[in-house]
């Protein structure tokens, strides 16, 4: 559908566009935005893919920038200047930007002619990643009059899609919901004819994954929903000698991106992460998805499954589950929305935690160190992070979890008293010269660096490198700012005191009741033995045009219990032949049914009894009426 998207977008159409993952939704945007003389502006909460899409175009020769989580206001400013005042295609913005005096006093120099919202279901309160900082997107709009948006996700159901639309409208307040008549909406089948969906229940999850991934060869992911347990299951795949590796939010930026290439390159066959892993890379040929807990809904579950077989060739979705993650499952509504009691308690601490007075923070980033945090309050995790997700509902705070902000350097004096320095220093010349040969503009503003690559060039070890660039930022040479990759806070109003912070007790209420409709809904793909499985999340999502795959564990077992009558006819006679005389164990009654699959022998079994013709007890034990 893309060359359709593009040709809304390029009619000037408001457009809502639900591709799968990996369905190539970046294209859907990037081709429109060089067709036209302007720059698009890329509204993502993705920090990692804004990374990767700059760096792609960049490599293409196409200019682009990002603003996200983290960058100090020095830094934004530089990039806002570089983008107004250079032929400047693409801008990547954080949601949380887009309504500061510093963002909007530049946007009308930007000569936006395209707006991008990628994951726009988070616009939505119906949806699972409800983000308020989405909601100033329609405040933009009112400033750049007549430019159309292109809303991107990959699952929505048919009320957040409705929600989308009437939120981004230009004016979301006189929204009447005829998103279908206003919007061109375009909707991708859910349909995946080469991905086979399983669910196993089983007591040690670890045999099952053993046992899948000798069966299924190449790349594999294996989702988890603790860090703890990553780095247990990837450490017991090793003893079975499968390659394999751990992966969450909590590693050092350079040991993810060390991870996730020798991953991409096949160097590592199996990745064990925790949800953090998979958004925006591109590795078609992912052979097997494992679940080793069960997904809280099944918006996260076909995103996450649905990155195995983006190359069209047969891949597996497999979940695994007992009865204590179907409890875990249960729980988990009274974990994700805590009493006001809690909220108030995590939000002192954290305050506390950064040393922040009543009336200050607002608009400011700060480091935040989760496990410390954690020894240090004595606090639950599943606590404080289900507290500060509804903080930031209620417009307080945010946290983000996944920050990376590369080290970057900016000359701060003139040619000739660096020529003087490096005359009177000499042991710097190298790094000097290193510098301003491998970073163009980088006497203009701050520039993204690489120390290891500098190190690279130099034959110098790291940490070397690091010390001489911050003697550099002492001598006032240079303005060096190092590596961040640490969480961080962002307090989105003054910090208040706690006892003052208020719930909106009916979102908070109606949120709660969506979140367990989606839970029960999860419980119900689990349980279901006999529905198609992509028919169920097809139907979820409004596709009521999905047929049954016939290649996922429910469709094949349909497929193995299928009777003819002449078959049907036969095995109702011998039943009935068997009971005749004797009462006989179900199990026994099954082993005289020599060459008959069991699934069809059962099938009978159960027609007879709902006939009356044929008797089962409780423990088993079958008789005629």
């Amino acid at each position: 559908m893309q060359e359709d998207i593009i040709h809304s977008v390029l009619a000037g159409k408001d457009t809502l566009a639900l591709l799968p993952t990996g369905g190539g939704k970046s294209v859907c945007y990037q081709v429109p935005a060089m067709a036209k003389p302007g720059m698009c502006l890329v509204i993502s909460p993705l920090i990692a893919l804004m990374k990767d899409q700059v760096e792609g175009l960049r490599k293409k020769n196409i200019t682009a920038y990002a603003i996200y989580s983290g960058m100090t206001r020095k830094e934004v400013i530089n990039t806002l200047k570089v983008v107004t005042e250079s032929n400047c295609k693409f801008l990547y913005v954080s949601p949380e930007r887009l309504e500061t005096a510093l963002f909007k006093e530049f946007l009308p120099g930007m000569g936006v002619e395209l707006i991008a919202v990628d994951e726009a279901h988070c616009i939505s309160q119906w949806g699972y990643d409800f983000r308020p900082s989405y909601l100033r997107i329609a405040a933009i709009r009112q400033e750049l009059p007549g430019v159309p948006v292109l809303a991107l996700t990959a699952s929505a159901t048919a009320a957040v899609q409705r929600d989308i639309c009437d939120r981004l409208s230009v004016d979301p307040e006189a929204a009447t919901r005829k998103a279908d008549t206003d919007w061109a909406i375009f909707r991708q089948s859910f349909e995946r004819p080469n991905l086979s969906y399983s669910v196993f229940r089983v007591d040690v999850g670890i045999n099952k994954m053993v046992e899948v991934l000798n069966k299924v060869g190449g790349s594999a992911i294996i989702y988890c929903k603790s860090r703890k347990r990553t780095k247990e299951i990837s450490d017991l795949l090793q003893l079975q000698r499968i390659s394999a590796d751990h992966y969450h939010a909590g590693l050092a930026a350079d040991e993810r991106s060390r991870k996730q290439e020798e991953w991409i390159n096949n160097k590592t066959r199996v990745i064990v992460s925790t949800n953090a892993f998979g958004m925006g890379i591109d590795k078609p040929d992912v052979r097997v998805v494992i679940h080793a807990d069960i997904p809280d809904c099944l918006e996260n579950y076909y995103q996450e499954a649905g990155r195995a077989g983006r190359d069209g060739k047969m891949a597996f979705a497999v979940l695994l589950y007992n009865d204590r993650s179907l409890e875990d499952l249960r729980e988990m509504t009274t974990l994700r929305f805590p009493t006001i009691k809690e909220i108030r308690e995590v939000y002192q601490a954290v305050a506390n935690y950064l040393q922040l007075h009543t009336g200050d923070g607002e608009g400011q980033y700060y480091p935040f160190d989760v496990s410390d945090f954690l020894k240090k309050f004595n606090l639950k995790s599943h606590t404080v992070l289900a507290s500060m997700k509804i903080l930031e509902q209620e417009g307080l705070l945010a946290f983000n979890e996944q920050v990376f902000l590369p080290a970057t350097v900016q000359f701060t004096v003139l040619k000739d008293r660096l020529y003087l320095f490096e005359q009177s220093h000499a042991h710097f010349e190298p790094l000097i010269k290193t510098l301003l040969r491998a970073y163009e503009g980088i006497f203009d503003q701050p520039v993204g660096i690489s120390e290891k690559v500098i190190a690279g060039l130099l034959y110098l070890d790291l940490e070397k490198v690091k010390q001489q660039l911050n003697e550099l930022d002492k001598a006032g040479i240079i303005d060096y700012q190092p590596q961040r990759d640490s969480p961080q806070v962002y307090f989105l109003r003054r910090r208040v005191k706690a006892e003052e912070i208020t719930i909106d007790k009916v979102a908070f209420d109606l949120r709660k009741m969506q979140f367990l409709g989606r839970i029960k809904q999860m419980q119900s793909f689990v349980s279901e033995s006999k529905e198609c499985r992509s028919r169920i999340i097809g139907l979820y999502f409004g596709d009521e045009h999905i047929k049954n795959c016939g290649i996922c564990d429910n469709c094949l077992r349909n497929k193995n219990t299928e009777l003819s009558k002449e078959e049907f006819d036969t095995l109702h006679q011998r039943i009935l032949a068997i009971v005749k005389n004797e009462s006989l164990h179900s199990r026994d009654l099954l082993e005289k049914l020599t060459g008959t699959k069991k699934e069809k022998a059962l099938k009978v079994i159960e027609f007879l009894q709902a006939e009356n013709k044929l008797m089962v007890d409780q423990k088993g034990w079958v008789s005629l009426k």
